[in-house]
């Protein structure tokens, strides 16, 4: 067990945040839905969260700012820190907002609690393939469903059962409409093909993170599916990119509202993480 006190900290607005879609609440006595994670109430005291990421199982749970983390000091160190980057002060990126950027200011107030998630390269190219043209409730299940059928079968030391996410080539070698019974739709095609080109070496996973924004951008846009904005909810959310600035409708709704001149160009380099106020509040407050 790890215990921290964190300032600009939520676990249930990061789980609410669209970014992440194997996380969900633990409500006592029921096993975990992550679909449930919609109407769960993030301010309910000690609200207990489970986070898979990859083949890694966690679970955490909040009051206040005081945070208990169910694993070994070392483990948390090693991966979970840096996944919810904690070693980062996001009151410094709020502090950053123009005082008469009354919207963004209210809009961080309402989503103060959220991270930039670092999450693995895969996962997310699967993950927002398939958010297109989807709600976040639909995306849970998908990806609950292509888990529970394609990815490892694992177990925690306290017996919990959980179910990695698929690897690469545990989808190559399917047809291209094999996921429809997973309910992709038409995303299973995506899915399969993106996973043939990284298991046949067409493209190189290690080689995008370490590239620029621009360049990793570019090279997600080789990928069948894969458009600017789901390009760019990838550079956000797996290679951390804070240049990028995903625009679905819930942002381009807020941008003609309030922004009809363009978002400010004072905020460069920090978009990514504005982006998240904004899509937050317009997805759960309306814009």
């Amino acid at each position: 067990m790890t215990e921290r006190k964190l300032s600009h900290f939520s676990l249930g607005q990061i789980c609410r945040s669209g970014q992440c879609f194997r996380m969900g609440p633990l409500m006592p006595g029921q096993p975990p839905n992550p679909a449930s994670a919609e109407s769960a109430e993030e301010e309910q005291p000690w609200s207990r969260y489970r986070i898979i990421a990859g083949s890694r199982y966690l679970e955490a749970e909040q009051q206040g700012e005081n945070c208990v983390f169910y694993c070994e000091e070392s483990e948390f160190d090693d991966f979970w820190k840096g996944y919810f980057h904690l070693d980062k002060d996001y009151g410094e990126y709020i502090r950053q907002i123009c005082p008469e950027d009354s919207y963004l200011v209210q809009a961080a107030a309402a989503g103060y609690g959220i991270r930039i998630l670092h999450q693995d390269l895969w996962e997310m190219i699967v993950s927002f393939l398939i958010s297109q043209q989807n709600n976040i409730v639909r995306i849970r299940r998908c990806i609950e469903n292509l888990c529970e059928r394609y990815g490892e079968t694992r177990c925690t030391d306290t017996g919990v059962i959980y179910h990695a996410f698929p690897v690469p080539e545990a989808l190559a070698g399917l047809k291209e409409d094999a996921l429809m019974a997973c309910n992709l739709g038409y995303r299973s095609k995506y899915v399969v093909r993106a996973a043939r080109n990284v298991a046949e070496g067409i493209f190189d996973l290690s080689g995008v993170c370490s590239l620029s924004y621009e360049d990793a951008r570019q090279e997600l846009m080789k990928l069948y599916g894969v458009g600017e904005k789901v390009a760019d909810c990838i550079c956000l959310f797996a290679l951390r990119h804070f240049q990028a600035f995903p625009v679905d409708t819930h942002i381009r709704q807020a941008l003609l509202k309030h922004y009809p001149d363009g978002f400010p160009g004072r905020y460069r380099n920090i978009q990514g993480v504005l982006q998240q106020y904004i899509f937050y509040d317009t997805l759960w407050n309306g814009c």
